[in-house]
């Protein structure tokens, strides 16, 4: 090792040191990144909206993916799955298990591609219960699966235990024929899914909502089912929930059409499902194909990251300007689709992309955000193998942790490599602030005002701010809590993240590490690594947006 490197060792513990020997951490954040090779630093300055709420979230905002896929589902000559099927998962792991407890609770998305290939083995059912074939031939490639409803009971078991909130997304082409043009013809034949959703009822089994399909609106993905026709049958799985459920006070979430938003078609759905329709979900793959060489260089460009926001508006006007109460949810994402690309989808870098969906969504009044996957693929929060945390399931639980469901106005000015978003905090009456790093080589220091006039920089509108210093601490509030997350070694590839210049990992019997955040003074700017991510937590900075 040479002279530079071994100073830049000792260099490293010596913040570590100073960390544990002053409540003034904002310095060992500059040393860290000096540390790890920061070439230079720039002022900016962060302002938040005190009195507006631009949006307001689930307080289980954070959602998660279980999928159907079997281990023969292959991607560019790569099969990613494994064992991570809902018909083969494996259910008696203790960091599965911990992992989903740790968000008390998480919220489940039950769904995917081949939900619409799957039958349901109740009393109702007169086919074989067989398990999905490959089989090149048919669409989506795979012939028709079946849900025993002896693993329905399992899946249950474990939910329960793990505290988990389930959303189950229903076969939507029963009873259909698809056309040449790739059209549906017929309504939907709801017998099968009346006698699943009875029989789930009858075992007092907790769902938090029923979603009618996957990837069928406007073009579709392998078939697609016209607007009108999707409202009719939204309104009959109401008609049947509503039956099922007579006598119960909290009855399920109607939920759909789960797939991509297209204006037009989304519009007339909503107006004509009226008011028996709960949640409007759409899926987000904005990056492209996981077999792209290029998505880190699209994640880590701001302008690429911004060309989301107008699904995100759109959708947001079109629920506002429909004759439904209906909210949005983002039901499935993943970033880039076909299963991601490893050692991108489920590395530190990605946690970049992933954080800033969320801000960006919550920004725009999205009540819930669901990544695909839980484990699965190459997108998945947990390793699909070892099911260990990637560096995306640590953001997740941190966001889940610290962000409140209100979301704030925020813009930053200094460079256009950093991120901002700022939430209510979720635990007291402060605020949280996220910064991101976009920049391999600068550190910033951010300083933060407030204002009352902000623009968000999604509208793309001039700013007239009036700024005002930063509330006064309340007595014992000169300190402010602080999570710096960086890649192992710098590399934006790896999958293991550090906190605080701390490797996040479970232990030996499985349990999910503990979070703890940096003291630092109330009066230091916030210092932002090269390639790192920030949550800030000011406990007392008292806003009237939060009171």
């Amino acid at each position: 090792m040479g002279s530079q490197a071994w100073l830049k060792v000792l260099l490293f513990g010596f913040c570590f040191w100073l960390s544990s020997r002053s409540s003034s951490s904002s310095s060992l954040s500059i040393l860290q990144a000096e540390a790890a090779g920061g070439a230079g630093f720039v002022g900016g300055n962060v302002f938040i909206d005190r009195r507006s709420v631009i949006g307001r979230t689930d307080d289980d905002f954070v959602c998660a993916t279980l999928d159907w896929w079997p281990p023969e589902k292959c991607d560019y000559g790569t099969c990613s799955w494994d064992r991570a099927s809902l018909l083969n998962l494996d259910l008696n792991s203790n960091i599965l298990l911990n992992a989903v407890k740790a968000f008390s609770p998480l919220k489940i998305r039950l769904g995917g591609t081949l939900q619409d290939k799957v039958i349901y083995d109740t009393e109702d059912n007169r086919q074989p219960c067989k398990q999905f074939v490959k089989n090149s031939s048919e669409m989506f490639g795979f012939t028709q699966g079946c849900l025993p409803m002896h693993r329905w009971d399992e899946l249950n078991a474990f939910f329960k235990k793990s505290g988990a909130k389930i959303v189950f997304g229903l076969n939507a082409l029963t009873g259909r024929s698809i056309q040449n043009d790739g059209s549906v013809k017929g309504a939907w034949d709801y017998t099968n899914a009346e006698s699943f959703i009875s029989y789930t009822v009858k075992k007092n089994y907790s769902i938090h909502g029923w979603e009618l399909g996957n990837e069928l609106c406007g073009n579709g993905v392998g078939t697609r089912v016209a607007a009108a026709q999707y409202a009719t049958d939204t309104i009959s799985l109401r008609n049947v929930v509503q039956k099922i459920y007579t006598g119960v006070d909290s009855k399920p979430l109607i939920i759909a059409p789960g797939g991509f938003f297209d204006a037009k078609w989304f519009k007339e759905f909503l107006d004509k499902s009226g008011q028996s329709l709960d949640v409007a979900t759409h899926h987000i793959y904005n990056l492209g194909p996981g077999v792209d060489q290029h998505l880190v260089e699209k994640i880590l460009d701001p302008s690429y990251l911004d060309g989301e926001v107008d699904t995100f508006s759109q959708l947001e006007n079109t629920l506002k300007s429909s004759a439904t109460s209906a909210v949005a949810w983002v039901g499935e994402s993943g970033g880039a689709y076909n299963s991601g690309h490893n050692l991108v989808t489920n590395a530190f870098v990605f946690s970049f992309w992933y954080l800033d969906q969320l801000g960006m969504a919550a920004a725009h009044d999205t009540k819930t955000y669901c990544r695909q996957s839980l484990i699965g693929g190459n997108y998945g929060l947990l390793n699909t193998t070892t099911f260990v945390p990637n560096p995306d399931y640590y953001s997740a639980l941190l966001w889940h942790r610290l962000m409140g469901r209100n979301a704030l106005s925020t813009s930053f000015s200094g460079t256009k490599k950093i991120r901002s978003y700022a939430h209510c905090a979720k635990q007291s009456k402060g605020l949280v602030l996220l910064l991101i790093n976009l920049d391999n080589s600068t550190t910033v220091h951010a300083s933060v005002a407030f204002n009352g006039t902000l623009t968000s920089r999604h509208k793309h509108k001039s700013l007239k701010m009036k700024i005002i210093k930063l509330p006064q601490a309340s007595v014992g509030g000169n300190e402010r809590e602080e999570y710096h997350l960086t890649a192992k070694d710098g590399d934006l590839h790896s999958q293991t993240m550090l906190l605080n210049g701390n490797i996040l990992s479970v232990n030996s019997i499985g349990d999910i590490p503990t979070l703890e955040p940096l003291r630092v003074k109330s009066t230091q700017p916030v210092s932002v690594g090269p390639f790192s991510i920030v949550f800030v937590h000011m406990p007392h900075v008292i806003l009237p947006a939060c009171s």
